[in-house]
Order: structure tokens, then sequence, then C-alpha cells
């Protein structure tokens, strides 16, 4: 069966101008990009008037996290923690994000279902459980807990683990590569969710994101790292950690650091303006509020000094809970800072890079996977379009398969 999008008006991240032409798709992959009209089996979808681009792809998510109290999130039961995802990753698809990076909680096995058609959701790259150190951003308890911190770290809903030196984060990283993680992530400085950790403290010592890193490329892949200050970042580019999280505390001299060490930045703007307005609400714990301002105000300065030094930015939510609706909102929050093609690239062809499917991913091309969208509106002209996927977003094509479909 094939499917034909004529009347196309394509954009993606690779050319700054939209241009026409007619999108054949067969067996799950674009075939053709000026194709004539097919005279066999063929339904002739007419989007005459519309935008045709890339499946979004969102480079930080995750898709466990039910409830915005990570702690109580790790402690549920595995059925419900499982069930409970569920709706978070048919609500991503249908948001236009075809494929996403999990960057702490999903296992390897969630993305197998998910490949095997068991449950609608976008594409899955894991890292299996983030790795911490004690009393740094994966390590949940609450201070005045002296019981193991792994003791819920094998549950569906836990999004970390602790380890400590160096032996234990090499077997910590041999672990979750085995267990089928795509690439490693660490936490480099303190965060908010997390009770006992100032977002300041450092998380691993150089020794320990050292040997995390030789394991990362040992395997061909690479570490992504939770940061914030300028100082965090510096250490972890100096270990030869690739994709930095977050950002918000960067310093021009650092994002110049960087963008010579060829990082990618994820930062993730909207997830603070969710903590702080829907946070208490949801049962974010009041440490944890107390936190929220201090990476909030930052985040948009931070995008002007990554763009500044040359730092390329992928597309993240890092949202939790009920507030995972709210990931299209990120479009309008960089679009105070960024262009529309900046921002349309970083959502498409510097994510299919950083999920290692550059070419396959995030382009509208022959050979390339057919994820797809038919939006209103021109994404180059106006990246907010993609803000409002209930009024602007037609039609979610993944692997030649329809999700959604409004009236075209």
């Amino acid at each position: 069966m094939q499917t034909l999008l004529r009347n196309a008006t394509i954009v993606d991240g690779t050319a700054p101008e939209p241009r026409g032409g007619n999108v054949l798709i067969e067996d799950g992959v674009i075939r053709d990009v000026n194709a004539r009209m097919p005279t066999g089996d063929c339904e002739v979808i007419d989007v005459a008037g519309r935008t045709v681009m890339p499946g979004l792809i969102d480079c930080h998510v995750h898709v466990v996290a039910s409830m915005m109290d990570l702690t109580a999130n790790a402690q549920l039961p595995a059925a419900t923690a499982v069930l409970r995802s569920v709706p978070i990753l048919k609500g991503m698809l249908e948001r236009g994000f075809t494929t996403v990076r999990d960057l702490g909680g999903a296992p390897y096995a969630l993305a197998e279902a998910i490949a095997q058609g068991l449950t609608p959701g976008p594409r899955l790259f894991v890292c299996g459980k983030a790795l911490s150190k004690t009393g740094g951003h994966g390590d949940g308890r609450p201070r005045y807990d002296t019981y193991d911190p792994n003791r819920w770290a094998g549950n569906f809903g836990a999004l970390g683990r602790v380890a400590d030196g160096v032996e234990e984060v090499r077997l910590a990283c041999r672990q979750v590569l085995r267990e089928g993680a795509s690439f490693i992530k660490v936490m480099g400085n303190g965060g908010v969710a997390s009770p006992t950790d100032p977002v300041g403290w450092l998380g691993f010592s150089v020794q320990e994101l050292n040997a995390a890193v030789e394991e990362a490329l040992d395997a061909k892949t690479y570490v992504a790292a939770h940061l914030y200050t300028a100082e965090g970042i510096v250490r972890a580019v100096e270990c030869g950690v690739h994709s930095l999280e977050h950002c918000n505390l960067i310093d021009a001299a650092a994002a110049r650091f960087a963008a010579q060490g060829g990082a990618v930045a994820v930062p993730t703007l909207v997830t603070y303006e969710a903590l702080a307005q829907d946070g208490p609400a949801l049962g974010l714990p009041a440490a944890s509020v107390a936190k929220i301002e201090t990476v909030r105000k930052a985040g948009l300065e931070s995008l002007s000094i990554l763009k500044e030094a040359g730092v390329t930015m992928a597309f993240g939510t890092d949202l939790l809970g009920p507030t995972h609706v709210r990931q299209c909102e990120e479009f309008a929050i960089r679009a105070r800072v960024l262009t529309a093609q900046e921002i349309l690239a970083s959502a498409t062809t510097v994510g299919a890079k950083l999920v290692g499917m550059e070419g396959r991913l995030g382009v509208v091309a022959e050979g390339a996977i057919a994820d797809l969208l038919v939006v209103e509106g021109s994404p180059l002209e106006d990246i907010t379009v993609l803000a409002d996927p209930k009024k602007n977003l037609l039609l979610v094509m993944k692997e030649g398969v329809v999700h959604h479909r409004a009236s075209i």
C-alpha cells in the first residue's frame, strides 16, 4: 500500500525556504518527494495549502514520570507505573513527536514494546536509569532517610540509581548498556526535583566522569549529563561528555568551550514554567519548589549565550507528571530568542543526529523513514504554529502509519 501526500509545501531543517512536491510513502519509507500521480493501489491525500514536515524529535523526556513527586513515582507498583506511562506516550505521538530520547527511567523493553506495536507512542531511545552520586540529583531520599538509596532503583517508575566511586560508576554503565541503553546519562550538577542537593553542587568527580565516558566510548556511544552551572559544564566537557542537558546557568566562556569541544546542548525551558506554575499543586515537594527560580529566570539568557557561542542545540522539554501536555509550549518559549529555522532544526535534523539516525529521521527526503506531519501554517515563517497542535496539527504519520488525522 502506498500513500501520496499531494501538492505538499515541504519544510525541514535543511533549508531556509519551503519547496513544493508530492511525497510518496511505501512500506514506511519515503520513496519519492516529486512523485507523479500513481496508477495503482495508493491513498492520495491532498495537502494543498498545508505544510508537510518531518516528525518532531524531543531529546529530553521522562516517559515513565507520571507523577511530579519522583520519589513517589519510583515507589509505584510496576503494573501501575507501566499503565500510567501509556497515555504519556500516546499524547506525545498525537502532538507530533514521532521520536523521543528518554533521559532516565524508561527501560529498553518499553522501546521494544512500542516498536512491536503493543502501545502507540514515539520511537524511543533510552539510557535506562540515570546515574547519580549519593546525595545527588538521582538520590530521591529525604534528608533523614538512611536506608539503601537503590532500594527502588529497579522499579519501572524510578528515573535513576546511585553509584559512588570509579568502580561502581563503571559497573553501572556496563549494566545499563547491557540492558539496552543507547547512551549513558549522569548527573553533573544538583537539581530541582531532588530533595537534598543544591543546584550548584557538582555531581561526579573527574575520575568518575572519565570512567563513564570511557565506558560509553568503548560501546560506541556517548554520555549525556544533567548540568546547570558553568563550572559543571566545563568539567563535563573536559571529561568528554557530549550531550549537555539544561545549561541554564552557563556563561559565555563555558559556552565557547562547549562549542570548541563539539558538544550539543539540550535546553529544556518549558519544564521550569511548569514546575513553578503547576508543581506545588501536583505534589512537588517544598524543598524542590524553593529551588525553581534559580534556574528558571536564567533560561532565556542561556539560549542567547549558547547561540552566540555557536553551540548546537537540540530540542528538549523534561516535563513531569500531568505537565507533559505542555510539551509544545517549548516552541513558543524558544521563539523569544531563536529563529524559526534554528528551532525547527533543533527538533528535526539536530535531534536525528543526536539519536544516531541522521538522514533517516528529521528530514523529508527519499530513503528517510516516513515520520511526517501535516500542519496548518508555515513553521518557517512562524514556529509558534507548532505550539498549538490541537489547532494546527492535521496529520501525524509514523513509519507510514497515520496515528492522528483531522479533516484533510
